[in-house]
């Protein structure tokens, strides 16, 4: 059985504006489960999922287990720079967002789809894997670290071109991935990306040569998600 989905394209919003409106969907769909367990979530009173994608203006944000020593700006420089910085509740450890960037927020039920939080990370990478493909980019994984990656066993080449962030309480999911499309990628040079100091970060832009149509970058990643997780659009 297909998961049913509401898919919300919201353009560009402040970080923290969306963090509270994810956290608004979130708890309803845990306040569900609460109420009335997952038999009843099947019913036609169900709390569906969430598809949120969005831009961010510039902003920094780091994991619950990162270091604030990876951002490398200081208050005053990070006004400078126009960016925010925000300590959030998700896993990893720091990235940025900003214009150009496809960041997805996932609100889902895995015992819904039928997937473990292991298994959902993959699926994620894998969504993107497949977008890339349809650029002709070859992309993966990488051992040990989450997001989808270039070159990723050739030590001085390897480069990230998407980071993945998750936070999952009673198998609902929210925050997401950050897929660099045509993202200025001066702005990681003020932080260690997820913690990396000898690994690069890349977009779609760089690796083609070209400004990417950024609606139909969108579409490939909404299609391929579908695909991965099986879902039904509700809109």
């Amino acid at each position: 059985m297909s998961y049913s989905v509401k898919y919300e394209d919201i353009g560009l919003m402040d970080f923290k504006e969306t963090w509270v409106y994810q956290e608004k969907i979130f708890q309803k769909l845990i306040d569900n489960k609460k109420g009335a367990g997952i038999a009843s979530s099947r019913s036609e009173n169900m709390v569906h999922g969430t598809l949120i994608f969005v831009e961010h203006p510039h902003v920094y944000t780091l994991g619950k287990s990162g270091s604030e020593n990876n951002l490398l700006l200081d208050y005053l420089q990070l006004q400078a720079k126009d960016a925010a910085f925000y300590r959030i509740d998700r896993g990893g450890d720091i990235t940025y967002h900003g214009p150009g960037q496809i960041v997805g927020y996932p609100i889902f039920d895995l015992e819904m789809i039928g997937v473990s939080l292991k298994e959902y990370i993959h699926l994620l990478e894998e969504a993107i894997i497949l977008t890339l493909q349809e650029s002709g980019i070859h992309a993966e994984r990488l051992e040990g670290a989450t997001g989808v990656w270039l070159d990723s066993g050739i030590a001085c080449k390897t480069r990230k071109i998407c980071a993945i962030g998750v936070r999952a309480s009673r198998y609902v999911t929210m925050h997401g991935f950050a897929f660099n499309v045509n993202t200025n990628l001066d702005y990681f040079n003020y932080i260690n990306p997820c913690g990396f100091t000898d690994k690069g970060v890349t977009s779609l832009e760089r690796e083609t040569g070209k400004k990417q149509d950024f609606v139909s970058v969108k579409a490939i990643v909404r299609k391929n998600l579908q695909k991965v997780f099986d879902i039904d659009w509700l809109n």
